[in-house]
């Protein structure tokens, strides 16, 4: 309960919680109202947002193919900058929570095929006009094109039917989906004016700042928008992402001051970086874990048996070790932890078995030939550490595994979802049914293990529309067997957000929703000095 708190307290703090929410929430998980309002006013108070100055963030993560249309975000700094200039019909809060902004409002029929979406009026867009329920159906439908090669794209198959009447947006499903709101939170579906269809990468949108100008791989900047709807956000003047890709140039830059905050702290600095009174090393677990994924359509990984042999040969508690410097936990060879409600920790957790990867080695009757699993070091912190460690392990089982090591520039759009084997990261996602949406249902345009299993796709969509947890919770179960014994994912160690902020910077929550406060730290966040 005291993590819940914290986490409100600091909502209050940077206003994104009022007081009716705030005693809400407080009183129904035991706060008596005197001591919930006592609480209120008290952090209310406590440190209030200060407006001015430019507010910089070096991100790892950009690559000089990196584009404005939210569509294609792969990556952190895309990402970063996406949620920076554009907002979703609704957001997923540091709770865990649904948090409206555009749509105002949602409902549902009583069997969850069918959603409402009121939207909120007087939204302003950046280039002019404001939103309008015909922009946030086009918006949707542009994902559903498989051309735009959007990560949104088996999330928004699931609409059968999408109209727009008034202020309201009517959502029809091709089967129940009670998870539907958390879906429309995906980062990718920014609202865009007509949809982005004719201007996907414009950069226009609704959120606190509007882009001014891009160099891809190297700096954004934009600046704060006048006419922005939401006063608890939009503090700076303006704000810059740059991409600083390499670790050690990353840390100096916050030692020295010439950025605020950075995400992806090295696990080996955080003791050197906290020993400052300059930076504060800030830390969240949550869904987010780093993965080498096989392609299941193509040899050799279209071979079950050497696949189990791969995961086998895994040492994920040293990686944990090693890796992430125990900033996370183990994982188990599908994409869900303790971060979602619905997680069955009773699954066996897979352990380095040098003998049995051996056995499964020879079962799948592999020429011998290199195994190549390609790296680069920004596929996640410690990558290709990592990669070599699984190598030493995998060859002490007598596999043949082979690091390749590839540039950062061009790796998410060159090696990942492309190349058969690689490392790469998934930040994870609110529920379970996004994530093995967005992933692992074989229509999905991100479903980068190429896995394709018709009872898998079965399964999720029944677990959509049960609206018993506990059958739910079976289901995911067991779909989270099928993909940890048939699929392509290696999934050694989940990691925690563990980013660097400067002394100055004011307004920072714990988010495990996703890197530097779930993409929003620039817009909730300010300079005290």
């Amino acid at each position: 309960m005291t993590d819940q708190l914290d986490l409100m307290i600091a909502r209050v703090r940077t206003g994104a919680m009022t007081r009716r929410e705030f005693v809400g929430r407080t009183t129904a998980m035991g706060v008596s109202a005197a001591l919930a309002g006592a609480l209120f006013t008290k952090a209310a108070h406590a440190e209030e947002p200060k407006k001015g100055g430019v507010l910089r963030a070096g991100v790892a993560g950009g690559e000089s193919t990196n584009s404005l249309d939210p569509a294609l975000a792969a990556s952190d700094v895309p990402y970063m900058i996406n949620r920076t200039w554009g907002e979703t019909l609704v957001d997923v809060d540091a709770n865990g929570a649904i948090e409206m902004r555009i749509a105002e409002e949602i409902s549902s029929n009583a069997d969850a095929t069918e959603w409402k979406f009121k939207i909120r009026s007087g939204v302003e867009y950046h280039g002019g006009g404001t939103v309008t329920a015909d922009d946030v159906v086009a918006t949707l439908k542009r994902h559903t094109d498989e051309k735009s090669q959007s990560g949104a794209l088996g999330i928004v198959q699931g609409i059968s039917e999408m109209s727009a009447e008034g202020d309201m947006v009517t959502l029809k499903l091709s089967s129940a989906s009670a998870d539907l709101p958390f879906l429309l939170a995906d980062y990718h579906l920014n609202i865009q004016p007509g949809g982005g269809v004719d201007a996907p990468a414009a950069g226009n949108g609704t959120g606190a700042y509007k882009v001014v100008a891009t160099e891809p791989g190297v700096i954004t900047t934009l600046e704060r928008f006048a006419n922005y709807w939401d006063s608890s956000r939009g503090h700076a003047d303006s704000v810059e992402i740059l991409t600083i890709n390499d670790d050690t140039a990353r840390t100096a830059a916050i030692q020295s001051g010439q950025v605020h905050v950075i995400n992806r702290v090295d696990p080996k600095i955080v003791t050197l970086l906290a020993g400052s009174s300059d930076v504060a090393i800030e830390r969240a677990a949550g869904p987010g874990h780093y993965v080498f994924i096989m392609h299941c359509d193509k040899a050799p990984f279209d071979n079950n048996d050497l696949r189990m042999a791969l995961k086998l040969a895994v040492n994920r508690a040293e990686m944990v070790e090693k890796i992430l410097g125990g900033f996370g936990s183990p994982g188990n060879d599908f994409p869900i932890n303790a971060a979602y409600p619905l997680f069955d920790d009773s699954i066996p957790q897979r352990e380095y078995d040098a003998a049995a990867a051996a056995e499964y080695y020879k079962k799948s009757g592999h020429d011998g030939s290199p195994i190549v699993l390609r790296a680069a070091p920004g596929a996640f912190p410690g990558a290709v550490d990592a990669a070599n460690l699984f190598a030493a392990t995998a060859n002490a089982a007598g596999i043949p595994l082979q690091i390749q090591l590839e540039p950062d520039d061009g790796y998410w759009s060159n090696v990942w979802n492309v190349q058969p084997f690689c490392a790469s990261y998934w930040g994870g996602r609110p529920v379970q049914d996004q994530m093995y949406t967005t992933a692992y249902l074989s229509t999905a345009e991100w479903n980068d293990t190429k896995f394709k299993n018709a009872k898998f796709d079965e399964l999720l969509l029944a677990a959509r529309g049960e609206l018993d947890l506990a059958k739910r919770k079976g289901t995911y179960s067991e779909m989270a067997h099928i993909i940890r014994d048939e699929g392509g994912l290696i999934l050694p160690m989940f990691n925690d957000w563990v980013e660097g902020r400067r002394a100055e910077v004011g307004g920072w929550i714990s988010d495990p929703q996703g890197t530097l406060m779930n993409g929003t730290a620039l817009t909730k966040c300010w300079l005290n000095a």
